[in-house]
């Protein structure tokens, strides 16, 4: 039997990192029967309740297991006792680098060339990379790469970041996100949810929306600047929704794929007028699958958290972008959405509504254009499992 360890954000507060874990083992099960996978997680409880079809070993990263999230005994026990390490998403950044809470490049550094003296190959599978804005992290992200045979890599970008910061890699394939491979639950199962929530009840249509916590402290760190604050921040989304509800005559289903988003969703609905338009739905009561079902009846998606994107092109839900993540606009520009983008020195409730309401009016062409690219994408996310073929023979 060959074990495979898995490295990403598995606690199961997003639907996004859900998405890519229960995908990535659909795919690579179907090719390979007799795996198992090693998963150290911060919620071990829910990655056996909710992955339990597969061979899995979901490890504790609990203080009590000896670690401190990421960093410890968990971790160092499943990536030098597997046959592969897969690094999924994007966890190898440097920012907050000693804070292992946030952090996993300093902790998958220190390990790596343990595995490198082992021949365990560690692969970022179906990942983006970077942003990296010190030495320190640079250095880290070395010795990484100098374990890895080659790089399935999600983007375009995530190379030239590699380039950009000088660094040493070996071959790179192009591949995809795993989870735009969400399948769509059935129709009666999503039609008992639809009923339960009050959706799709507006003859116009419905729009979704979704912003997350962190606002614009990613675009801070890579780019500088001053940005906005917290308070203006919720109060512009709030008018904007209101603006888009009076503009177009649709409803809203707020769409929250991280459980840390609820509060500011909370802040920003304090300030829209027409709450009665408006649903929150998220991975507090609902999987991943459910979420990719319901943006599937939406005309269009806004959004800010990548995954929430990534989950809405599953659906073939066409997408505009508030830019609040480097690796936002590696996808869109790889789906060809990159004109549908909104900066945040672009924010406004003017702009904001021109370039949504836009994106609405022509939503059915922007639809027909995804399509295709979708479906590219989604066998160049399958098609990553081949590669791992001379590992788990």
């Amino acid at each position: 039997m060959k074990k495979i360890t898995v490295l990403g954000n598995f606690s199961g507060r997003n639907a996004g990192d859900n998405a890519i874990l229960g995908n990535l083992m659909d795919d690579i099960s179907e090719k390979f029967k007799d795996v198992k996978y090693l998963i150290p997680t911060f919620n071990a409880g829910f990655v056996r309740r909710h992955f339990s079809n597969h061979n899995i070993e979901a490890m504790n990263l609990m203080p009590w297991n000896g670690a401190i999230k990421i960093f410890g005994w968990p971790t160092y026990r499943a990536m030098v006792n597997s046959d592969i390490v897969l690094i999924t998403d994007n966890i190898l950044f440097d920012r907050n680098y000693f804070n292992p809470l946030f952090n996993y490049l300093s902790t998958i550094a220190l390990f790596a060339p343990i595995c490198k003296k082992k021949n365990i190959p560690i692969i970022p599978y179906n990942a983006s990379l970077g942003p990296y804005t010190t030495d320190r992290g640079r250095a880290a992200m070395q010795k990484i790469l100098d374990a890895s045979p080659f790089l399935s890599l999600r983007d375009e970008m995530s190379r030239e970041t590699l380039d950009k910061n000088k660094l040493k890699y070996p071959k790179v394939i192009i591949g995809a996100d795993c989870a735009i491979n969400t399948p769509i639950p059935t129709d009666s199962h999503l039609n008992s949810i639809i009923a339960k929530e009050g959706l799709f009840e507006n003859p116009n249509g419905t729009l979704s929306f979704n912003i997350n916590a962190y606002i614009d402290s990613w675009v801070k760190l890579v780019e500088g600047g001053e940005g906005i604050n917290r308070e203006s921040f919720v109060k512009l989304i709030g008018s904007t929704i209101d603006k888009l509800i009076e503009d177009l005559k649709v409803d809203i289903m707020y769409t929250t794929t991280q459980i840390m988003d609820y509060k500011i969703v909370n802040e920003t609905m304090q300030h829209v007028k027409n709450k009665d338009r408006v649903k929150v739905i998220g991975n507090a009561h609902y999987n991943y699958k459910e979420i990719t079902g319901l943006l599937s009846k939406c005309g269009l998606h806004v959004g800010m958290r990548t995954h929430s994107k990534i989950l809405a092109a599953a659906a073939l839900t066409p997408m505009v972008t508030i830019n609040a993540y480097p690796k936002s606009v590696g996808f869109v520009r790889t789906l060809g959405m990159e004109n549908w983008m909104i900066n945040f020195n672009d924010l406004s409730v003017g702009r904001m509504t021109k370039i949504i309401g836009d994106a609405w009016i022509k939503r059915l062409e922007l639809r027909a254009k995804l399509i295709p690219r979708v479906q590219e994408e989604q066998q160049k996310a399958k098609h990553a499992v081949n590669l791992l073929s001379d590992y788990l023979k």
